[in-house]
């Protein structure tokens, strides 16, 4: 099982992969429409919105957390 390198969502079945393209890298989450991945900054800003919604964070503190998360995945990292 790959596991998306910019948001570290697993990717288990073809509807997962951007595109339905079981070669890339990356998930339906962190796929623009043409299918190209997200910047970081657009990654950083809806992951920053998932997890206000689901842990209920402020949105300075959300932030801090999904840029600790998402400087530890591959397509981030310096």
């Amino acid at each position: 099982m790959k596991k998306c390198i910019a948001c570290g969502m697993p990717m288990e079945t073809q509807k997962d992969f951007a595109m339905g393209d079981e070669q890339k890298d990356y998930c339906i989450y962190c796929a623009r429409p043409d299918g190209s991945m997200q910047s970081y900054e657009e990654k950083l800003e809806s992951m920053t919105g998932f997890i206000i919604r689901t842990q209920g964070l402020d949105k300075n503190a959300a932030k801090q957390v999904a840029n600790s998360m998402l400087v530890k995945l591959p397509a981030w990292k310096v």
